[in-house]
Order: C-alpha cells, then structure tokens, then sequence
C-alpha cells in the first residue's frame, strides 16, 4: 500500500510560489507588491476567477468552461486546494460522483490582491509610456 504524500502547509505553498515585483508609484509604507505565481498560471488564473464570479462550480463545469482535460483541471485544482485558495466538495447526486469548487475567503482574498498588483502595473505602463 503506497503512502499519500506529505502535503506542504498552505501559508509556506503560497509564500514558495511568489516572487516579487516592485512597481513604481507605489506607497513606501506599503511595501513591494508581490505578484502570486500561484495564481498567475492561466489555467490556476481561470479556475478562480470562473469561481469568484459564479460561488461555486462543478468539476464538469469548469472544464467546459476553461476547455480543459479531467487530469489537466484535477492537477491545477489541487495546487490551489493545496494552497488553501479553492475548496473541493465530493459528494453524490443519485449515484454519480459530484464534485463542487468553491473560493475560500483566502483565495478571494489573493484575487484582489493579484488583481490590484495587475492594475498597478498596467498603470505603470501607460504612465510610462505617456512620458
């Protein structure tokens, strides 16, 4: 019988898969922005922006609407579960398998904060471009 895995700690996943941005404009006292890496893959960046906008999705709903392969979507799911951004729920609906995502208050919480990063640095941009 193998052995599962050890999981890693959410806070140390997350913290490991940043890397630091700094963008100009910013408030000293707030520190450089941190761009989560995490979060920055296309497909990780689907999978909770779908969930910010809808609750919750099935797993079936979430690969129509990101077109992707079960492993593909299995795979990039756990890593945000893993991190603590996304939440899974197995259950049945008669007899089939049901397995429901939803966005933790971390994970939404992580969103606006690679959101406000992205914001940030598109306003960078154009500023920088005006000159």
């Amino acid at each position: 019988m193998a052995e599962e895995p050890q999981r890693t700690d959410p806070e140390e996943l997350a913290q490991a898969t940043r890397r630091r941005w700094s963008v100009e404009g910013v408030e000293e006292d707030s520190g450089p922005l941190e761009l989560d890496r995490l979060i920055h893959e296309r497909v990780r960046l689907g999978i909770v922006s779908a969930l910010a906008v809808n609750g919750a999705l099935t797993f079936n709903d979430l690969k129509a609407i990101l077109d992707l392969t079960d492993g593909n979507l299995s795979a990039h799911a756990r890593k945000l579960e893993d991190a603590g951004y996304i939440e899974c729920a197995k259950s049945f609906q008669g007899r089939t398998p049901r397995t429901e995502y939803t966005l933790t208050e971390r994970g939404q919480q992580e969103l606006t904060e690679y959101l406000e990063h992205m914001e940030a640095l598109i306003r960078a941009t154009r500023e920088g471009g005006a000159s």
